[in-house]
């Protein structure tokens, strides 16, 4: 009937119960599934990263304190494993190597296969933003966080979030300028 809150979650998850448990998971897999596949651009990759999220939130349930909200705790659990896939396996692909997604199914609408070639296109090119770039548009646009929820999620200032978003968007705008498919306009927030 009424959804628990996180904390509650969390208490009767470390009591014990189970069903408190996969409530968490349920409650976040999507999102975290999601934030993973826009950092890394491979469904294979991002279901991994998820799995490794929860098995980290798993071990690491008893050290949460509570002094933030837990969606943010556990996005910066994300937001850490991808750094940590990004230092694995960067070095080792190119952005020429990395998959295309997968077209639309053919449906005849022009526009869902348009909508898709500029998804496409905008996840191409976030994926030439430096890491530190890409999660703050990741934080900002996907999960929808304030300045200040970006700035303690990664441990850097309120001013330096905005800057590195603005950088961010300036350089996406300009790769996004020279995509015929994309006619994307990249606004300022």
């Amino acid at each position: 009937m009424f959804d628990k809150s996180d904390e509650k979650l969390v208490a009767q998850a470390l009591k014990g119960k189970k069903s408190a448990w996969l409530a968490l998971v349920k409650r976040y897999e999507k999102g975290i599934y999601n934030y993973a596949l826009r950092m890394v651009n491979n469904p294979a990759d991002a279901m991994d990263l998820m799995q490794d999220v929860f098995m980290a939130l798993f071990k690491n349930l008893p050290t949460f304190r509570g002094d933030s909200p837990f969606k943010g705790w556990l996005f910066k659990i994300a937001h850490y494993r991808c750094l940590e896939f990004y230092r694995r396996k960067r070095p080792m692909q190119s952005l020429d190597d990395a998959p295309e997604q997968e077209d639309a199914q053919r449906l005849g609408l022009d526009t869902e296969l348009l909508l898709n070639q500029q998804n496409n296109s905008l996840l191409q090119a976030m994926q030439t933003l430096p890491v530190k770039q890409k999660l703050v548009v990741e934080l900002k646009f996907f999960q929808q966080c304030t300045f200040e929820d970006i700035s303690q999620q990664l441990d850097i200032s309120t001013n330096t979030a905005k800057s590195q978003l603005y950088s961010a968007l300036d350089k996406l705008k300009v790769q996004l300028a020279d995509d015929p498919i994309s006619k994307i306009e990249v606004e300022y927030v």
